[in-house]
């Protein structure tokens, strides 16, 4: 039976983290060992942002609804509190919006919220 070597699988390997690496600067796009230490810190860092990112969008939100709640006369937690009691199912995204684009439509769930408040209280 003949003798297969890797040689060429090894050529793939190197080629596909060097085609990652491609707009690195310097040893970082041109020699492998260099390349792929830096492609898997790329690629750890990538992963870790996308969770990031939705961290981030959450607070955001929290902030804008925060903001609009206050103008209306109630805390973030009081109006969130408010709404659920209120049985209104709406996410901070959509709520965002609303304090972003419709105030009139946010006072509106901001009077539910102070209703629904006052039953229990």
């Amino acid at each position: 039976m003949a003798r297969i070597k890797g040689g060429l699988n090894a050529k793939k390997k190197h080629n596909r983290v060097l085609k990652l690496a491609k707009g690195y600067r310097g040893a970082r796009s041109k020699q492998y060992r260099v390349a792929k230490q830096s492609v898997m810190r790329a690629l750890a860092s990538s992963y870790a942002g996308r969770k990031e990112k939705k961290r981030e969008f959450r607070r955001l939100w929290i902030t804008r609804i925060n903001a609009a709640a206050r103008i209306n006369g109630l805390s973030y937690s009081r109006f969130m509190y408010g709404l659920k009691l209120a049985g209104v199912e709406m996410n901070r995204k959509m709520l965002s919006e609303l304090a972003v684009n419709d105030a009139e439509g946010f006072a509106t769930l901001a009077e539910t919220a102070k209703k629904a408040l006052e039953k229990t209280a």
